[in-house]
């Protein structure tokens, strides 16, 4: 795909997303599935189901820019996920694992907070406001998830980490 004008960059970087999203539904129930904490995979659940949303709001947009979903695969969520692989297979006391999760799930918030916030800037600047509301209802559930992992670290997760 040419990238001529800010609406092919801001189509590119839809696709982009979906593309992470779509690899994230299949990486979270693994992540529910390593964490020994009940509430660090009930939140990889809950926000498998808002990732479901999230693929939902991203095919809107693309149907009302008159683009398909098929783009590249996302290779930044890519590696952010092999990441996330390979601390569930590492050799580490259950409450160690949990902890490097949460630090694999905020380094993957982070990410799609990033490509959430440049999508939504480009949806404005292109008049496309409903692109730009739905774009900001997900960047406002990431930043939340975000903020949920954050404190879950610091009061639990962590905290248990440290006492192995």
């Amino acid at each position: 795909m040419e990238l001529a004008t800010l609406k092919d960059l801001y189509v590119h970087e839809l696709k982009d997303l979906y593309s992470a999203e779509k690899q994230l539904t299949k990486a979270l129930p693994k992540m529910a599935k390593a964490a020994t904490s009940e509430r660090l995979a009930d939140g990889f659940r809950t926000h498998l189901d808002q990732t479901e949303e999230h693929v939902n709001r991203l095919e809107k947009i693309l149907e009302r820019q008159e683009a398909s979903t098929r783009g590249a695969k996302c290779k930044g969520m890519e590696g952010l996920i092999e990441e996330g692989e390979e601390m569930i297979e590492e050799d580490a006391e259950d409450e160690v694992r949990d902890a490097g999760l949460i630090a694999a799930a905020q380094r993957v918030e982070h990410y799609e907070i990033a490509g959430y916030g440049c999508a939504r800037t480009y949806a404005e600047l292109l008049g496309d406001s409903e692109g730009a509301r739905l774009l900001q209802q997900t960047l406002d559930e990431e930043g939340a998830t975000n903020k949920k992992l954050t404190e879950l670290a610091k009061t639990l997760i962590n905290v248990r980490a440290q006492s192995v």
